[in-house]
């Protein structure tokens, strides 16, 4: 391992303004697993336990502001978000394990790094690791790669569960830097690999997140988080969805749909939600959205089976979230 210097930041603005090639930590999930494997190679690591951004609130205009350093497993199990955004406690209870979502933080997991086996093999070409050096995998083996988002120079997968429900919710980031706080829009936090990949984020030097703000949940939605994996006790995504949807009678008044483990960044399926509003909730109007979300997918040598996995993953997901919103009339009916 290399030497690097180590220190706690006793408040956000002092850590906003540590010095260059400044890695945070906090639960050290990924962090410490890449400095491990010489990956990560950062001058200075300031540790932000002790910061106060471990508070979840609700704010007057309805939505939900979470703290950097909340754990997934606290997030999960909090009473707002299982109330309000089940898809959101259902998509992290799917990452990981217990003992990791004890420590992983919300913040660290929107930082979370590929697990692109060429990323993280020092031995290998990675234009993300280091710029103009090639892509091992467009190659090599890239069956867990994506499908979607991808360009000639990277085709890296997004690995959060948690941030593929928070793209379908839709939420605001809040960043600290040396030059103050400044507000980013989820969808535009994560970049597009493009010829730059080794730019992952919108994060500038010296930065943290401090907060992740969800949009007010949707009123009356069903929703369902659904995982495609190679083995349920604990695996990454081979395509995952978060769905929601609101109803008026049988036909379709809002819907709302992300991809993971399919895409480069956290998927938001933007027009196949347009083309679902007015349709009936049925197998056909979600078998058309899954056309159109997957429509520009490019499938390489050994990931062309994503393409239709992430279809029924689309389909089953939309069907659950109907079936989860019939449910709830139900129920309030037989209440009234």
């Amino acid at each position: 391992m290399r030497t690097f210097a180590f220190s706690r930041a006793d408040s956000v603005e002092r850590a906003a303004t540590s010095a260059d090639a400044t890695a945070f930590v906090a639960g050290g999930t990924t962090l410490l697993d890449l400095i491990k494997l010489d990956v990560l190679k950062p001058a200075n690591v300031v540790d932000i336990n002790a910061l106060p951004l471990k508070r979840v609130e609700r704010l007057d205009d309805g939505r939900l502001k979470i703290g950097a350093l909340v754990t997934n497993t606290d997030l999960a199990h909090h009473p707002e978000v299982k109330a309000h955004y089940p898809v959101l406690s259902e998509a992290l209870l799917a990452g990981a394990s217990t003992q990791l979502r004890n420590m992983a933080t919300t913040a660290g997991n929107v930082m979370q790094r590929t697990r692109c086996p060429y990323y993280r093999d020092p031995a290998a070409k990675c234009n993300r690791r280091e710029p103009g050096t090639g892509c091992d995998a467009m190659n090599g083996i890239n069956r867990m790669n994506a499908v979607l988002g991808g360009s000639d120079a990277c085709i890296a997968v997004h690995p959060s569960d948690m941030c593929v429900g928070i793209a379908a919710i839709g939420a605001t980031l809040t960043l600290q830097g040396p030059g103050g706080e400044r507000e980013v829009d989820f969808a535009d936090f994560h970049r597009l690999p493009g010829d730059t990949p080794h730019i992952e984020h919108d994060l500038q030097e010296g930065e943290l997140i401090t907060a992740i703000t969800l949009d007010a949940p949707l009123k009356g939605a069903g929703s369902h988080y659904l995982k495609l994996r190679d083995r349920a006790s604990y695996e990454f995504a081979l395509a995952s969805c978060a769905a929601e949807i609101t109803l008026d009678g049988e036909t379709i008044r809002e819907a709302r749909l992300a991809l993971g483990g399919v895409a480069t960044k956290p998927w938001r399926c933007t027009e196949a939600e347009a083309a679902l509003v007015g349709q009936p909730a049925e197998k056909a109007s979600f078998e058309r959205a899954a056309e159109i979300a997957l429509k520009d997918a490019v499938p390489r040598e050994h990931n062309a089976y994503k393409i239709p996995l992430a279809r029924q993953a689309i389909v089953r997901a939309l069907r659950n979230a109907a079936q989860d919103k019939t449910s709830q009339s139900e129920t309030q009916e037989s209440q009234a």
